[in-house]
């Protein structure tokens, strides 16, 4: 059973700069394609980003497209969002998915996702 863990949420400012990670554990992270999803209170689900199991393959949100960018390192089951010039509207609670698929496919739909971390809450204001 594959467990996600996030880590690296916490206060920016706007214009400022964060990396969320996912660690996985109990089964290879190569397989899996991994999303991440952000909710913010009041809000809908909404897909940020996601990569694929090989790497090739990379999807942003449109309102974060060309800030954030996602990574993984799959030696050390692990997988980034490095988050840029941060808006107040990035404020939100950040969580990452995981599913199996082929080694280049990844989406933003949350319902594609069987196993989903705790999320960590990222907060943006001056």
């Amino acid at each position: 059973q594959l467990q996600l863990v996030e880590s690296g949420g916490g206060w920016g400012q706007p214009g400022g700069s964060r990396r969320l990670s996912c660690a996985a554990s109990g089964d290879p992270m190569a397989s899996y394609a991994i999303g991440w999803f952000r909710q913010a209170p009041g809000k809908e689900r909404e897909g940020v980003s996601c990569i694929s199991p090989s790497t090739g393959v990379m999807y942003y949100g449109d309102s974060v497209s060309g800030r954030f960018f996602v990574s993984r390192t799959n030696a050390k089951s692990t997988v980034y969002l490095e988050m840029n010039d941060l808006k107040a509207g990035d404020s939100a609670v950040y969580y990452c998915a995981a599913r199996v698929t082929a080694p280049n496919y990844c989406s933003l739909m949350a319902n594609e996702y069987p196993y989903w971390g705790q999320g960590t809450e990222v907060a943006v204001s001056s």
